[in-house]
């Protein structure tokens, strides 16, 4: 857009510019400057920039001056601005006329001592509280926002009036501070866009307190690590849930990890630890360190662990890997601590969780499995898993591999093994927050 600015030496007025126009002609011509032209950009955007749709959305309407402030003249808007006289939905929307005649949020800032942020708060909050006013909402629960409301109703701006009212009801009733406000407000913008995640049929979307939980069940299966931590934030999520089939779902998922601290405590006494870790899609092809080993099932038996290759090298300039004799099934793993190093290594793949010695009342005991083991450290001790053949349960009287405790070995009067186990692999998934832990070994 072509914008011309005219210098305001130009600027006569009409009955100057009638009666003297032919006697100061020749002056007036001294006194012309040239005419700049500046190209404003267009605050259209170019159509190649607009990459979707975005529907047109009013501005919200301005909260109402209060009747007994409409007479004010702008002396009388400033002097009440800045004394805060009266509530602070009631001298807020004094600020936004303030703005309409010409102030700016610095100017006005320095006649009122009121910041440019807190300016906005109020005048947002105000127009929050002027919708929750029109959704009729319950005058009891409006008028808990008289006093310092302004910090939670500026919170929750972004929802929509619907979603207003319920977190309204919510902050007030359970007294939610402005950090808990910001909470609420994330947690009930975020439900619908977790559809199809772990437990989210479990809450209520029109429940505000079930939004919150969902979001603190969510953060609970980030801390996979940390067992208390896990704890800690699923009790909060029970103590904010609202519905009977959230609670439910809570207190059930709860006593899981009660039974789970109950067992790291046994497990803490043994000290055994075996990793378990879950592979992700595409980790392989980013690792910097990779190695190779030789599978077998755990139907083939004892022949297939003692045939597999134990020894691979990489041979040449271009480090062509080479086995001392053929196998027909390798898998490549990232260079994980507990693999790196290995010189007689055997993967065995197990078609679900139930051969190993963990707890099978968990959902993921029918996933596939794959067993790391040292075929280099065959001798049994307490503290260790083991790899070791056992009679098939499938009436055929051949033998199958299985994983089992060093100690229970023992006490059997086992001191041989096949190798001892060193990682425990579970496969690729879009979600992976359920990855078993050093607790879950019995």
């Amino acid at each position: 857009m072509l914008s011309l600015n005219a210098p305001t030496s130009l600027s006569l007025t009409h009955h100057h510019h009638r009666h003297r126009r032919s006697h100061h002609h020749h002056r007036l011509k001294t006194h012309v400057k040239p005419i700049s032209a500046t190209i404003i950009p267009s605050s259209t955007p170019h159509p190649q920039q607009q990459l979707f749709y975005q529907p047109f959305r009013p501005p919200a309407p301005d909260a109402p001056i209060p009747s007994h402030f409409r007479s004010l003249d702008i002396g009388g808007r400033i002097e009440t601005v800045s004394n805060r006289l009266g509530l602070w939905f009631e001298y807020a929307p004094l600020i936004s006329s303030l703005l309409r005649e010409g102030f700016t949020p610095s100017s006005l800032e320095e006649v009122t001592g009121i910041s440019g942020v807190e300016q906005n708060r109020l005048v947002v909050a105000a127009q929050v509280r002027y919708s929750l006013l029109q959704s009729n909402i319950d005058p009891d629960i409006l008028s808990f926002f008289d006093k310092g409301g302004d910090s939670l109703l500026y919170e929750i701006r972004l929802l929509s009036a619907q979603e207003r009212v319920a977190a309204a009801h919510h902050l007030a009733e359970k007294r939610v501070d402005p950090r808990g406000a910001q909470e609420l407000a994330r947690a009930i913008k975020d439900f619908p866009r977790r559809r199809g995640d772990r437990g989210w049929d479990w809450f209520d979307y029109n429940a505000p307190g079930d939004c919150l939980a969902f979001m603190y069940y969510r953060q609970s299966r980030e801390h996979g690590d940390s067992l208390d931590k896990r704890m800690a934030t699923l009790e909060k999520a029970l103590e904010v849930a609202e519905t009977e089939k959230a609670k439910k779902a809570l207190t059930e998922e709860l006593e899981r990890k009660y039974d789970d601290a109950d067992d790291e405590k046994s497990e803490l006494t043994d000290g055994v630890k075996v990793p378990v870790v879950r592979m992700k899609t595409g980790e392989v092809a980013e690792a910097t360190t990779v190695v190779l080993l030789p599978v077998c099932e755990a139907r083939e038996g004892v022949d297939a662990v003692l045939g597999a290759p134990s020894e691979c090298r990489n041979l040449g300039e271009f480090g062509i890997v080479t086995a001392e004799k053929g196998w027909k099934r390798w898998v490549v793993l990232p260079g994980w601590e507990p693999v790196v190093g290995l010189t007689a290594g055997v993967v065995v793949a197990f078609v679900d969780a139930r051969a190993l010695p963990w707890r099978v009342n968990r959902w993921y005991k029918e996933e596939a499995i794959l067993v790391v083991a040292d075929r280099g450290s065959k001798e049994v001790a307490d503290a260790g898993f083991y790899l070791v053949a056992v009679s098939g349960d499938n009436g055929s009287g051949g033998e199958e591999l299985k994983v089992e405790r060093g100690s229970a070995l023992k006490e059997r009067g086992v001191e041989k093994s096949l190798g001892r186990v060193v990682l425990v692999v579970r496969p690729p998934r879009e979600e992976t927050e359920d990855q078993l832990r050093d607790e879950d070994w019995e």
